[in-house]
């Protein structure tokens, strides 16, 4: 996001303060960057941010710790998918990249596929359809309020990752007694 900012003739904000625009998308991290360094955002704005993510995919992409065993450990118990608003060719490199992509096979759905966009549930609930999966034994597993709101409509579990971007976005107050709240990736394995 710095680089587009820069590249427009804007300041770079602190790292900290991007990182706590990321969750809602690519549009909406553009217009809060722009809004925050107190710049116009140029109309092409969206379209330089997409071509610099685009080609930067894996320079520091990293699985959070434990993520390669907990797939592992939950590829032996169930079927697993992939639901995110991000572009399906910028999801499938990234899954490519890390290795992860043998987890999920075809079960992948991004942001620009044939339904709208978290927290629709209509992903959700192609995805769980085409395992065979009922709801009742679905649970979303992220780390925002549009993940958290995507379970609800779609009526399967929650599980909120206290260690993504967005957790904090979440009243824990609003998870029921069948919603998981984990820290770190593996304690997954401990309510399942």
């Amino acid at each position: 996001m710095n680089a587009v900012l820069e590249e427009c003739g804007c300041a770079p904000q602190p790292e900290d303060a991007i990182v706590a625009m990321v969750g809602d998308g690519a549009a909406m991290l553009v217009a809060r960057a722009f809004e925050v360094a107190r710049c116009p955002q140029p109309q092409d704005a969206l379209e330089r941010f997409l071509r610099i993510y685009d080609s930067r995919l894996l320079r520091f992409t990293r699985p959070y710790e434990g993520i390669p065993a907990l797939l592992e450990a939950l590829a032996r118990r169930g079927v697993l998918a992939v639901l995110t608003n991000k572009p399906i060719a910028a999801t499938r490199r990234i899954l490519d990249g890390l290795d992860l992509a043998p987890y999920f096979g075809d079960r992948v759905l991004g942001g620009d596929g044939p339904h709208p966009r978290k927290p629709d549930p209509g992903g959700l609930l192609q995805l769980a359809e085409a395992a065979s999966v009922p709801l009742s034994e679905t649970m979303m597993v992220g780390d925002s309020a549009v993940d958290f709101e995507t379970a609800r409509r779609a009526g399967a579990r929650a599980c909120l990752a206290r260690y993504g971007f967005g957790y904090h976005e979440v009243a824990l107050g609003d998870l029921r007694h069948s919603d998981l709240l984990i820290e770190r990736p593996l304690d997954l394995l401990f309510f399942l």
